[in-house]
């Protein structure tokens, strides 16, 4: 077999599974839909602003087609505190709002789709994760525990599925791409959570206003990454000028 047709095959795999991602986020949104009620309508309100706001705050990934937005903290206060709808309302146009291109012009749509998509079934499986391990209290320790499992959950369903999409049409071994993708993304990750439980904390007396305190420390995350990031691509670029010459 050609490389030709082998990029076909891919590129119908691809499509294949993006169709099926696609699915699976409708019908986790429609279940959402049919069982979900309004809790806290005010803090969602709150955590959609600062949500949006923090969303255009996109890092680029070095060596991938894909970015970091810091507004996970928020989605992840809403996945923790408010119903799976009121929390689809925080992150899906939030998602929206990170795919549209920073120097204007108008979105991939079927990267759009797939990007909310893999944001509503992470959504739903961190539901899913918070009431299965969530127990009676305020125990320091079940808390952290439940965090931890939700923040696996959202790296996982958002993680597994780009890796899958890069290796069907772009090539190579999905482990090894996997891999370069928590790599990048863990710590963010890591820190995510633990602004979320400090947030979580905070919110029991200060109630919708939280938000407010966790941009500042999301904006520094924002640019400690861009500037990590941008000196690794330069340092890069001179290793390759080097080995050029």
């Amino acid at each position: 077999m050609g490389t030709e047709p082998v990029r076909k095959l891919n590129s119908r795999l691809a499509q294949v599974f993006i169709a099926l991602i696609v699915m699976c986020g409708v019908g986790t949104l429609g279940y959402a839909a049919s069982q979900g009620s309004l809790t806290q309508p005010a803090y969602a309100a709150a955590l959609l602003v600062m949500a949006l706001f923090t969303a255009r705050m996109k890092v680029k990934l070095p060596g991938l087609n894909g970015n970091l937005s810091v507004n996970l903290p928020f989605i992840l206060v809403a996945v923790t505190q408010l119903s799976p709808l009121e929390a689809l309302a925080v992150a899906l146009p939030s998602i929206a709002a990170q795919c549209f291109p920073k120097g204007g012009g108008k979105p991939k749509v079927v990267q759009m789709v797939f990007n909310l998509s893999t944001m509503t079934l992470a959504v739903g499986l961190g539901s899913w994760v918070t009431r299965l391990v969530s127990a009676p209290g305020d125990d320091w320790a079940s808390t952290s525990l439940l965090l931890l499992l939700t923040g696996t959950s959202f790296l996982l369903a958002q993680t597994v599925p780009v890796a899958t999409v890069i290796t069907l049409t772009e090539g190579g071994k999905i482990a090894r791409i996997w891999s370069n993708i928590f790599l990048l993304s863990f710590p963010y990750y890591l820190l995510s959570v633990g602004v979320t439980s400090l947030m979580n904390t905070a919110s029991h007396h200060m109630g919708w206003q939280v938000p407010l305190l966790a941009l500042p420390v999301m904006y520094g995350v924002y640019r400690a990454y861009n500037l990590y990031f941008g000196r690794l691509m330069m340092l890069k670029a001179d290793l390759g000028r080097t080995t050029a010459s």
